[in-house]
């Protein structure tokens, strides 16, 4: 086979591998903000639950996360009569959006905690409640903080996405995979595959920089 008769194969794999990544991200900002918030919070039932989820998802390997997800939670329902068996790219999703929003979490939190002292002392001169202070002041100081690390989760999430291939999901890892055993060809094939990685995550950063600046700007006009 000649190299551009792999393209159809891989681009189908490239197109998952983009859904996968873009909807983990979201998943994984969201549960990054919960999680990162609710670790600074004054409730401790708040506080154990945050710690709780940032240190396993944190503290495992997102492999087993993944196997887990797809293979023994459907096991662990059928024990107790629920039906918990997923469809291999929720799985995916999840497995990659619980473990990118661990670390996010931490991000988060450090992010908050960065925001200076003086400005929770003026949040309580002027009687604001910590949910006024945290919108109105931290976040829109700590979120612009935040960004280029959460640029470099969303890289590393784009790459960990390659795992998935494990549970038969047909992203371009598992369909480079594919052409491989066909082919014998894995020199060209991964040669492509490589080069469309690099493609994707040089997107992934031009798409972080772009909402860095936004974020950034947005934040010099609040401050007029």
């Amino acid at each position: 086979m000649h190299w551009t008769e792999y393209f159809p194969s891989l681009l189908q794999g490239a197109w998952l591998t983009v859904q996968l990544t873009l909807y983990s991200t979201v998943l994984g900002a969201l549960m990054a903000f919960a999680a990162g918030v609710g670790k600074t919070s004054r409730n401790r039932f708040t506080i154990a639950i945050s710690v709780l989820y940032i240190e396993v998802f944190r503290g495992t390997s997102l492999l087993v996360q993944l196997f887990w997800l797809y293979f023994a939670l459907p096991l662990v329902g059928q024990a107790i009569g629920i039906d918990l068996r997923m469809p291999p790219v929720i799985a995916g999703v999840m497995a990659l959006g619980l473990n990118i929003g661990a670390y996010g979490a931490e991000v988060v939190r450090g992010a908050i905690q960065s925001v200076s002292k003086d400005q929770y002392e003026a949040a309580r001169a002027l009687n604001f409640t910590p949910r006024q202070t945290l919108w109105s002041i931290v976040l829109p100081q700590a979120i612009p903080e935040m960004m280029p690390p959460f640029g470099n989760l969303a890289v590393q999430n784009l790459k960990d996405t390659a795992l998935v291939s494990l549970i038969s999901l047909g992203d371009l890892a598992f369909r480079a995979e594919q052409l491989r055993n066909f082919t014998q060809d894995s020199t060209t094939i991964y040669t492509m595959v490589l080069f469309m990685y690099f493609g994707m995550a040089l997107v992934v950063t031009a798409l972080m920089k772009a909402l860095e600046w936004h974020v950034g700007r947005w934040r010099s006009v609040g401050a007029r």
